[in-house]
């Protein structure tokens, strides 16, 4: 497939009129859509804002390249915008983009289309390519010059021997756009320091131009630059340098010249490594629960939701022996309680366990997070599992390094999985449920008996915690906790976390709906999706706003949040869903006004805190 066949007449934008990121995203999405690409506009713009939230697409050099992989396409295309007065888009180098380019994929359709995706991220790097770009006229013209530019052919950089060697893994969430860049931008680079190096992607299509084990033997180093998982145990050995995707597109030379001098630690094949003060991202403790609770969340979101709507039907109507018995209910429960929500800590164990031990922790950690949720240790005694197997893995692997060679493929056949699932059943099973399983009892009866005085405290403190960061580590802290008071069976903490999460973007677009005079005209029309990603529950909505101006914005959302939150445990509210915003109000324990008054009052809080301190702008 050729790259013409995805960008058309049809969905070219030369004079965008957009000002701002998401007024780019929707003028581009809404192209796409008007050439019959979407099935569903609203999704797939959620999906390219989601995108965004991991990190910005916006790679620098003028160039901007949001893209998702959702069902609501219906068929590959790219979206092409062009801003001669440019626009900021988050991109990492701090300047305005200029040239946008929107990839929309579908999912479960072939990967024939992956591969121009792939070229047009390459041709881009190209600073020729980019000037020839800016200068086209028409629509045509811009085809013509895609067309001449990728019948010249990929040229790969290759290099005589007795150079020192490097190799290098590239990897995004999505694999579409900068996987390919960051492989680009090594191998031009290295080509101008007369360095032979060889780059892996791990796309959408699958792995290509894989490294063999010969290959990583005789490099000097390698260069891990991935936004996610890729596959470590083979550098076992190696200095390995690992940094987001991002940093390999933006800064190749300065990991190229590292890895040379190997300013990198040895990879030990536990999944952590030594800091360096070049090593950038996050990693350790957090990026080890992030990676379990990202992979847990969708099972608690489905599971936890439909478990929501069996309650329409009667708190009860799922038992048989209630006569408020509904077979619709009892398939909800069993589909969304029995299945999806049982599979929530195994997978938070398994996937946290996975992240500290590669392959090898994933199975131990499953049936360490299983024998937690059976035994009556829930959420907290899933977290233990997930570390408890990973580190005793990371411990197997250093313990089982002394074997002679000939038994290295029985490792992770037998070795791992027998001593690994082994060894955190039995300290699962006679040092941590017991105690765990105690403690979240005494937890379950300690906020049972709180006084509605403390019970205010605590609301105050989680709404509070939601609007901080605003999806960063201290937002997912107090998700997490609603998530484990939920499987206690406790349910006020996470209704306050809900209402605390929906107030900064709704308090928002409520501050630039009257007091028009105190935002610019592209914050107003930012406002307007806030209004809609506050009701779902997407307290990112606020982003744009604070990162504009923090030091009004987010004390005042941060107030409206605590407010919002103490006013939900006040009124006695419970919330027995996880997500969903304004869609599982109804099923709230308690009044379910109560706590849109909750919300809304807090909203109000924020929007005037916002509008009284914010001063007025002159456009």
């Amino acid at each position: 497939m050729k790259i013409t066949d995805l960008l058309t007449k049809e969905t070219i934008v030369l004079d965008l009129q957009a000002r701002t990121k998401e007024e780019v995203v929707d003028e581009l999405a809404r192209k796409l859509n008007e050439a019959g690409v979407l099935s569903d506009l609203k999704a797939f713009k959620e999906a390219i804002f989601a995108r965004e939230a991991q990190s910005t697409t916006g790679v620098g050099d003028g160039i901007a390249i949001p893209h998702a992989k959702t069902a609501a396409v219906k068929r590959p295309a790219v979206a092409f915008g062009r801003s001669t007065r440019g626009i900021d888009y988050d991109a990492l180098d701090g300047k305005p983009s200029h040239l946008f380019f929107m990839i929309a994929a579908p999912v479960g359709a072939d990967n024939t289309h992956l591969e121009a995706l792939a070229r047009l991220s390459s041709m881009l790097m190209d600073a020729s390519f980019r000037k020839q770009i800016e200068s086209a006229s028409s629509g045509e013209e811009l085809l013509a010059m895609i067309r001449k530019k990728e019948a010249e052919g990929q040229t790969e950089h290759t290099t005589a021997s007795g150079k020192k060697k490097i190799v290098a893994v590239t990897a995004c969430p999505t694999g579409i756009a900068h996987t390919y860049m960051a492989a680009d931008a090594l191998k031009a680079k290295a080509a101008q320091m007369n360095v032979d190096i060889k780059v892996e992607t791990n796309g959408s299509s699958g792995v290509k131009n894989e490294l063999t084990a010969k290959e990583i033997e005789e490099a000097v180093a390698v260069i891990v630059a991935a936004d996610k998982q890729v596959e470590m145990e083979r550098f076992c050995g190696k200095h390995v340098i690992q940094v987001p995707v991002a940093q390999a597109i933006r800064k190749p030379e300065q990991l190229i010249e590292q890895a040379l001098k190997q300013e990198a630690p040895i990879y030990q094949g536990s999944g952590t490594k030594i800091e360096t003060p070049q090593a950038k991202g996050r990693t350790g403790f957090y990026k080890h629960l992030m990676n379990g609770v990202s992979n847990m969340l969708p099972f608690v979101v489905g599971g936890g939701i439909l478990i929501a709507i069996s309650f329409i039907f009667g708190i009860k109507a799922f038992d048989p022996k209630d006569p408020s018995f509904n077979p619709i209910a009892k398939a909800l429960m069993d589909i969304g309680g029995g299945s999806a929500f049982a599979l929530m800590v195994p997978v938070l164990a398994g996937f946290i366990a996975m992240s500290i031990a590669d392959r090898p922790g994933f199975a131990p950690g499953m049936v360490g997070g299983f024998m937690a949720a059976n035994g009556g240790a829930g959420f907290l005694g899933g977290l233990i599992a997930g570390f408890l197997a990973g580190y005793l893995v990371v411990g197997l692997k250093k313990a089982f390094s002394g074997l002679p060679q000939s038994l290295e493929g029985i490792k992770p056949v037998l070795l791992y999985p027998l001593f690994g699932v082994l060894l955190t059943g039995l300290v699962m099973m006679y040092v941590v449920i017991d105690p765990v399983k105690a403690l979240n009892d005494g937890m379950k009866h300690w906020l049972s008996n709180m006084g509605t005085g403390n019970l205010v405290v605590l609301g105050l403190i989680l709404g509070g915690m939601m609007a901080v960061d605003m999806g960063g580590p201290i937002n997912k802290a107090a998700f997490t906790f609603g998530l484990a008071m939920i499987d206690a069976g406790n349910y006020a903490p996470h209704a306050a976390i809900m209402a605390g999460g929906m107030v900064p973007p709704l308090g928002l677009a409520l501050a630039t709906t009257f007091f028009k005079n105190k935002f610019t005209k592209a914050e107003r029309e930012a406002g307007k999706t806030c209004y809609i990603m506050g009701a779902s529950f997407i307290t990112e909505g606020a982003i744009p706003f604070a990162a504009a101006d923090p030091v009004r914005v987010i004390p005042s959302i941060i107030v409206g949040s605590a407010i919002a939150g103490a006013l939900t445990m006040l009124f006695g509210i419970g919330l027995p869903a996880p997500h969903g915003g304004i869609f599982v109000i109804p099923i709230v324990k308690g009044n379910p006004w109560l706590y849109v008054l909750a919300i809304l009052i807090g909203s109000i809080v924020t929007a005037l805190m916002v509008g009284f301190w914010k001063k007025e702008v002159k456009e």
